[in-house]
């Protein structure tokens, strides 16, 4: 079989991968500490004095997790086989600045002249207000997309498709926020020998399905 020089834009992403950092963590502060009541006042009921010596609770959230999963065994090993022929199932963990807050497990493989690649990554933020923040920002820079329903609190997919030295790829890319972590899904795709990329709705489905596993994963404690 004859050897097919990868495009730019995969022989970037077979080189090790940086785990960017969520940004506008850590933000929350602890409740003012409430006035003491006065005494009641010649004619106050019982009821006033009640709700008078009432204020709501300003307490931060406490964590839903406060460590990532091993985003390696996060995907069940046919997962893999299906959605990334050829690749060892296993996966390999990239390195993180910090595994307890970020982890991220990536395969890929070239079986004949097909192409793919999946990454999965775990992100814990501080609270569920933060990774909410972090979510919308992350799905206004991937306009395009739309709404994955049953995927954790919320979730979000989109397909592009990019063309290099006439060699098309096709990227899919899914967004979930679970409580306080962001699990995201990257999965591509390319064929040397058409030169054209897999359809839209395969890369699609299979970044969901990959998603939904490791959602799966951080709710279940594996």
């Amino acid at each position: 079989m004859r050897s097919f020089p990868l495009p730019l834009v995969l022989t970037a992403r077979l080189s090790p991968v940086a785990v960017l950092a969520v940004a506008g963590w850590a933000l929350t502060s602890g409740p003012f500490a409430a006035a003491p009541a006065a005494e009641p006042q010649a004619g106050q009921t019982t009821e006033n004095k009640s709700a008078s010596a009432t204020a709501p609770s300003t307490a931060a959230e406490s964590q839903t997790y406060t460590t990532a999963p091993a985003p390696c065994e996060s995907i069940a090993g046919k997962t893999v086989a299906s959605l990334v022929p050829g690749a060892k199932t296993a996966g390999k963990e990239i390195p993180s600045t910090d595994s307890k807050l970020r982890r991220t497990c990536s395969w890929n493989a070239l079986k004949g002249y097909d192409y793919r690649w999946l990454d999965v990554s775990f992100e814990v933020t501080k609270s569920d207000e933060a990774a909410e923040k972090s979510y919308n920002n992350r799905i206004a820079d991937k306009s395009g997309g739309g709404a994955v329903p049953g995927l954790g609190d919320a979730g979000y997919s989109v397909v592009n498709l990019t063309t290099e030295d006439k060699q098309q790829t096709r990227e899919g890319v899914v967004i979930a926020r679970a409580s306080n972590v962001l699990v995201v899904v990257t999965y591509n795709g390319s064929d040397f020998e058409s030169k054209q990329a897999p359809a839209t709705d395969e890369i699609n489905k299979g970044a969901i399905k990959a998603a939904k596993e490791a959602v799966a994963a951080l709710e279940g404690g594996r």
